[in-house]
This record gives structure tokens, C-alpha cells and sequence, in this order.
């Protein structure tokens, strides 16, 4: 029997999934006004997403105004990389769908569950000069510098971000800091034509690391799989220093 092709890198889905909780920057699109922007944001695993904006916000009116069915929106998040790059944008997600307002009985306790998940500082203004707004999605569409994809909404309810998205901008500052010589190592995995740049490490998931030159012809992405999934924080460090070629070094410290 033929071995199972291992996974090489996240769904779709689950890609959506991090770059909304890596995310620092959201606007919300509606039709005839300006983008609003959102100070929390949260992608609840039910599927929709919970969004914060003024209260006196034209985007804000508009939602109450619009009853039940809501009113079309598009709801883009911005993912930027987590080090001092010449083009620090990794991706860009869109959910697209309708934008209700939230019953002003409903908000503290709409507050304090995406609090459970996401203690966003922003979230103790809701109800003082803040009001939540709840966007129902029908599709979601990732890019990045392989393409754009888009994901069913079913897909994204079923997904779960990368389970070392909350540490890893943490892991990205410490490899760029102190491991200079992991990030030199890997950067022999590179094909000739990108081994002429500044390289960078751009992200780290459980399938695998992503890492940015930056060369005289432009910005470049390269990603290096692991050869299985990692599990945990331990798998995740032999996992990169096996890719490095030094299995035996002191990597990734545990943050």
C-alpha cells in the first residue's frame, strides 16, 4: 500500500482562520460610504464575525437601519508580518456577507464572549462611544503572493487557526534576532535564483516555515515544508532545526 502524501501546508480555511486572528487592521466596506474601521475584530467558529466600530459611525446607522435582513458588506483584515520589512503585508482576507446590528441589550454579553477568545482592550469601550455589529458571511477569499483563494463558509466553520498562531510573531522576532544562523541555514533550501537577497523568516505554522528574500528584483516567498505535521512546541523547534541541517543545536527557545 502507496504511504499518504503528507500534509504540506495549511486549508484554505484554516489560513483564513489565522489571518483573521493575526490580523491588526480591519475595515468595513458598505455601499456609498467611506471604509470604516473596525478596533476588534473576531471570526467566532460559528461563522460569522463580531466587529467593533463607533457608535455614531455612518456604517453603525446603516446596520441598525437595515433590520433583520442587515446590509451587504465586505469586511477586509490585513495581515502584516511581525518584523521591519520592505513590504510588510503577508496577506489580505475578505468576508464578504450581511452586517446586523446587535440589540443594545446584547452587546456587553456579546463583548464577553469574544472576550473568552479574544481580550481585546478595545472591547471595554463597547456600550461608551462603541457599538458591536455582527457580520453574517456568505464567502471568504484569502491572498497572499501565491494567489487568492476562496473558501466555503461550511469550510471556515469547521477550521481552527494554526495552533501556534498566538506565539508566533513571538518565534519570527527571536529567530530574526538571535538564530541568524538557523535563518542562514535554511536559506540553503532556496533555489539559485533567490540565494542574492536579505532573507527573513515571513511565518511558521505546524506544516512548515515561510521565508521572505527581499532582492534587488523584488520580494519573493519561499516555503519549506516539514516532513510531518508538528504536533507540539518540542516537534515544532527539531522540526525547523532538522530543516536547518542541525538537529542537535539549541533552536527555538520556548517562549
Amino acid at each position: 500500500m502507496p504511504r499518504p502524501i503528507p500534509t504540506l501546508a495549511p486549508s484554505t480555511a484554516e489560513r483564513v482562520r489565522s489571518a483573521c486572528t493575526h490580523a491588526e487592521q480591519a475595515v468595513l466596506a458598505m455601499s456609498g460610504i467611506d471604509p470604516t474601521p473596525s478596533s476588534v475584530h473576531h471570526l467566532r467558529q460559528c461563522g460569522d464575525a463580531v466587529i467593533a466600530v463607533p457608535t455614531t459611525s455612518v456604517a453603525a446607522i446603516l446596520a441598525g437601519a437595515a433590520g433583520d435582513g442587515g446590509a451587504p458588506a465586505v469586511l477586509e483584515l490585513t495581515d502584516h508580518a511581525p518584523l521591519p520589512l520592505r513590504e510588510p503585508v503577508r496577506a489580505l482576507v475578505w468576508l464578504r456577507g450581511q452586517v446586523r446590528a446587535v440589540p443594545a441589550r446584547a452587546q456587553r454579553a456579546l463583548a464577553g464572549e469574544v472576550a473568552t477568545d479574544n481580550p481585546h482592550p478595545g472591547l471595554l469601550d463597547v456600550g461608551h462611544g462603541v457599538t458591536l455589529l455582527r457580520l453574517v458571511i456568505s464567502s471568504a477569499v484569502v491572498a497572499d503572493s501565491t494567489g487568492a483563494e476562496s473558501v466555503s463558509v461550511d469550510e471556515l466553520r469547521l477550521a481552527q487557526p494554526d495552533p501556534f498562531c498566538a506565539m508566533e510573531s513571538a518565534w519570527l522576532q527571536h529567530m530574526q534576532s538571535d538564530h541568524a544562523d538557523i535563518v542562514a541555514q535554511l536559506a540553503r533550501h532556496l533555489p539559485a535564483r533567490l540565494q542574492h537577497g536579505i532573507v527573513h523568516p515571513l511565518a511558521i505554522d505546524r506544516y512548515g516555515l515561510t521565508l521572505r528574500i527581499e532582492g534587488h528584483d523584488g520580494d519573493h516567498d519561499f516555503r519549506l515544508p516539514f516532513n510531518a505535521p508538528a504536533d507540539n512546541i518540542e516537534a515544532l523547534s527539531r522540526a525547523v532545526r532538522t530543516l536547518a541541517g542541525c538537529p542537535f543545536l539549541n533552536g527555538l527557545r520556548r517562549i
